[in-house]
């Protein structure tokens, strides 16, 4: 047998292994987060992505094998890098996405909406390992996915961008685990684990987050002035684009509540870029904040799935 071929027979043992025991992939994952990152909390996006391996053949079939393509993405995933091409205009970018460093405060209100995402489920290490990840044509095969369609254009140009090098003082590499992520942004950071940190947004995946002015509840300021952003991008399975710009920036959690939708409450996580100056001119923040590269810091929500790491006080 074609070692490509031994994937579902993979994917469908490591459902055997857990069906019967409903928590015990969340049970295997959490045990890894505590103590690859201890002290802090499983994150819910992860719990959840986790929870859906007895899910995972058919989540991964309604992805990528329905009737109606899967939508893209509605901005570039590449938009909150700063990167020197392939940028959408400000039309193409959800309300409250960027914003001023000077609107995080307790009592301001933004308007703010995420699209409802749909995330492949995150495969296990072990699994995810028999994925012939830089690989194109082993992706279609696994995947059975037709090639020249739109699927396996999606697929090809994130293998092409993970794979485009970094830009300067950047580091970046993409992940296709939990394990390799984290690890990823721990390495990156430069800290042993014990010292780093994660958060994310917790916006509801079905949902979306709905557009509406927000009032501003609390703002937590997070610790150190480095960070590493993974950002779910499109593929088959879960698979992240970890980066760190190699630049000072602030982080909070931001917790807004909606004005109208019966009081929705969500906390968000954010960073602020400080400094711009290598950014390309054309990037859409720049138009919407009425800025330029070099100016005023570059503030942005992040998107569902996403994670954001950075080092505990005193280890920064």
């Amino acid at each position: 047998m074609h070692p490509l071929a031994l994937l579902p027979v993979l994917v469908a043992a490591r459902i055997a292994a857990v069906r019967g025991h409903p928590a015990a992939a969340e049970t295997l994952t959490s045990r890894f987060w505590e103590e690859a990152l201890p002290g802090t909390l499983m994150l819910a996006v992860i719990a959840n992505l986790a929870s859906t391996i007895h899910r995972l053949l058919d989540t991964t079939r309604k992805f990528w094998h329905t009737t109606t393509p899967p939508p893209d993405p509605p901005w570039p995933y590449t938009l909150l890098y700063g990167d020197h091409g392939g940028f959408a205009n400000k039309a193409g970018v959800p309300p409250g996405l960027f914003f001023d460093q000077a609107q995080v405060r307790v009592g301001g209100t933004m308007n703010v909406s995420f699209p409802p995402e749909l995330v492949p489920a995150i495969l296990p290490r072990d699994v995810a390992g028999k994925v012939p990840f830089s690989n194109l044509t082993g992706v279609l095969s696994v995947f059975n996915i037709a090639r020249g369609s739109t699927r396996a254009a999606t697929a090809n140009d994130t293998l092409s961008r993970c794979q485009a090098p970094a830009r300067a003082g950047e580091q970046k590499a993409c992940t296709t685990s939990l394990e390799a992520t984290v690890q990823t942004a721990v390495r990156m950071l430069g800290a042993g684990s014990r010292t780093a940190w994660a958060v994310a947004s917790e916006i509801p995946a079905s949902g979306g987050l709905p557009l509406q002015p927000y009032v501003i509840e609390a703002v937590k300021p997070l610790d150190g002035d480095r960070r590493v952003g993974c950002h779910a991008v499109p593929f088959p399975n879960a698979v992240y684009q970890c980066h760190s710009p190699g630049q000072p920036s602030t982080a909070y959690m931001v917790s807004l509540r909606g004005l109208r939708e019966h009081g929705l409450g969500i906390a968000m996580a954010a960073i602020c870029h400080l400094n711009t100056s290598s950014w390309s001119p054309a990037y859409p923040a720049f138009e919407i904040l009425h800025t330029k590269p070099g100016g005023a810091p570059v503030c942005h929500f992040m998107r569902y799935a996403n994670l954001l790491f950075g080092m505990k006080s005193g280890n920064a």
